[in-house]
């Protein structure tokens, strides 16, 4: 019923549109006005108008009071009552009006439709800041996607959600109203207008809003006293029309930004499906997601090589929902037994490759760098003289950005491993490639793990420094690399992802601290560990970095580092561990004698 009111009110516009244009043909005259004909032709502008609008105009359909697809249905009822009311006028054997007064009674007709029904939401917009019981928010963003969400806001009044104020950096936007909501500043203003406004929380608006912009924006939201949300990419939007509903809190894929990975799913397909593919580190975080994305493309046999039966277990019963630890495809071993690894490689003779089993836990391997050598250096050697032998087509070898102009026992030892996997290229039939990347959030032992571990303890989180900061990747984006390594990466060389900024590590930890909600987490600092950069590097010095086909990965050549397996070298002890790994890691050098 409350529909077809608006027929009464948009008659009542037709009559005062067509006696105006009538008033302003004749020059403001009022005996020309006042007779039969100008009654007739408003009569028939109402009805005519109340016909069209009922067809395929506003009374069709319930719109949104002075919504833009009312506006659309109005515009098109006006125009095709125009044009009739012309074709009367024109056409007519007695005159009935001027051949003008239509055409301008038409557009103040349209003119007064929109006024009188942006007048009525702008009313209910303003009438509407006494809703109760809503979060009062700030909307930083005034773009397309932030006006859209900000109506939504306004027009549901069950999403929880009332806005208050705008924010936008653009200076254009400083005197924008939407809906009755005044941009009020930029982000410098977030204090002052929260106090203003009585604000409760700060919607980010920008789904397209860089690592950066969002950390300094949840910084000053933070310090305003305001909870922050975000609007994801309009593309995970169902519709693209975002919604209260759409809005969820920072995470840390937020505040580090990472993009997701264009991945020429065809070339993969084609290297693993029907293959059969051999993963070591199977149990660990990185080598179970590998399983799990190498498992989508159809490998003839997936084999799930680990020294931890716990981890094999989790990784089965991921893959397959069982976890009975049966079947050839799943091999408990350790790398740093060769004979075993000759063996198992012997029975399964893979196509392909993943070695991602390491030691990479920095403190510890300075503490027992013996133990680096062992598993990084031997165990690799190990893996690469296993897949060697039975004339493995891929071998990818996963490294470390530590690797990088090496400082410390692991980027060491993982440095070695990726200058030996270069000979093998260099010796072998195979393609033998690695990859290089930062630290990964969320796999086992990761900064993201100790912090939680920390919060739920009730603090203190322990950091080695305010300055230290790192790259960081998601485990599903690492495994990504992975794979596209082992579609594209050229023999020999090394694949290095383009990871964007690095990340403050107490960024990391205030944002998993207001993840919580606690705010009695304190954060202390502990001093540099031996061995521990400041800030990482991808690439080390004299590098040359080349493009590949995916514009986010490069590559680099690594110096070989030749195997002797006619002579021997003897280390026993840490101290000579060091020395070793340190020497061949830094320097060129042309052959070593390994025992194997």
């Amino acid at each position: 019923m409350y529909r077809w009111a608006w027929v009464l009110v948009d008659a009542a516009i037709w009559f005062v549109a067509i006696y105006g244009a009538t008033w302003l043909r004749f020059d403001f005259k009022k005996a020309p006005v006042l007779v039969a004909t100008t009654l007739t032709v408003a009569g028939a502008a109402a009805i005519g108008h109340f016909l069209v609008g009922v067809l395929i105009g506003p009374y069709a359909v319930g719109h949104q009071r002075g919504s833009f697809e009312e506006a659309t249905d109005i515009g098109r009822t006006v125009l095709v009552t125009t044009a009739g009311l012309m074709t009367w006028a024109l056409l007519a054997n007695v005159r009935v009006t001027p051949r003008s007064v239509p055409m301008v009674a038409g557009a103040l007709a349209l003119v007064g439709m929109f006024s009188v029904r942006f007048v009525i939401r702008s009313w209910r917009n303003r009438h509407s800041t006494h809703r109760k019981h809503e979060r009062r928010v700030i909307v930083f963003g005034a773009g397309d996607a932030g006006r859209g969400l900000l109506r939504s806001m306004l027009s549901d009044e069950q999403g929880g959600f009332f806005p208050v104020a705008l924010l936008d950096d653009d200076r254009a936007k400083e005197r924008l109203s939407v809906d009755g909501v005044r941009v009020r500043g930029t982000r410098e203003d977030i204090d002052e207008v929260a106090r203003r406004f009585d604000a409760t929380a700060l919607v980010v608006a920008m789904p397209l809003a860089g690592a950066e912009l969002i950390r300094d924006l949840t910084d000053r939201a933070v310090a305003a006293g305001l909870e922050v949300l975000v609007l994801p990419p309009l593309g995970d939007i169902i519709g693209d029309q975002p919604t209260p509903c759409d809005l969820r809190d920072v995470n840390l894929e937020d505040l580090l930004g990472r993009r997701a990975i264009s991945l020429d799913t065809t070339l993969i397909a084609e290297q693993l499906a029907g293959q059969s593919v051999l993963v070591t580190g199977a149990g660990g975080s990185i080598g179970s997601e590998l399983c799990r994305q190498i498992a989508r493309f159809g490998p003839a046999k997936l084999y799930l090589l680990d020294r931890d039966e716990s981890g094999l277990q989790a990784t089965q019963m991921s893959l397959t929902g069982e976890g009975l630890l049966q079947g050839d495809e799943v091999i408990l071993t350790d790398i740093r037994d060769v004979s075993t690894l000759r063996a198992v490689f012997g029975l399964a003779r893979p196509d392909i490759v993943f070695h991602a089993a390491a030691l990479k836990h920095l403190p510890l391997l300075e503490s027992y760098p013996l133990e680096a050598w062992k598993t990084n250096v031997l165990g690799t050697l190990n893996v690469l003289t296993a897949a060697a032998e039975v004339g493995v087509g891929t071998f990818v070898n996963i490294s470390t950005d530590k690797a990088a102009d090496p400082t410390c026992v692991l980027g060491y030892s993982k440095r070695v491993a990726e200058r030996l996997t270069a000979d093998f290229a260099r010796t072998q039939p195979g393609r033998y490639v690695s990859v290089r990347f930062g630290n990964v959030l969320g796999s086992r032992g990761s900064v993201v793990h100790a912090f939680t571990a920390q919060i739920d303890r009730g603090g203190p989180i322990t950091v080695t420094h305010p300055d230290v900061e790192r790259f960081f990747m998601l485990i599903p984006e690492a495994c990504q690399l992975v794979l596209e390594a082992a579609s594209i990466g050229p023999d020999g060389e090394v694949m290095v992802l383009e990871m964007g900024e690095q990340v403050k590590i107490v960024d990391v930890a205030n944002t998993l601290i207001c993840m919580s909600g606690r705010k009695d987490i304190d954060i202390i600092y502990t001093g540099l560990r031996p061995g521990e950069k400041i800030s990482e590097n991808l690439f080390s010095m004299g590098e040359d970095r080349r493009p590949t086909t995916n514009p986010l990965v490069s590559s680099v050549d690594v110096p070989m580092l030749g195997v002797d397996d006619t002579k021997s070298i003897d280390i026993g002890n840490h101290k000579a561990a060091v020395d070793w790994m340190r020497r061949h890691s830094t320097h060129p050098v042309q052959s070593v004698q390994i025992a194997v």
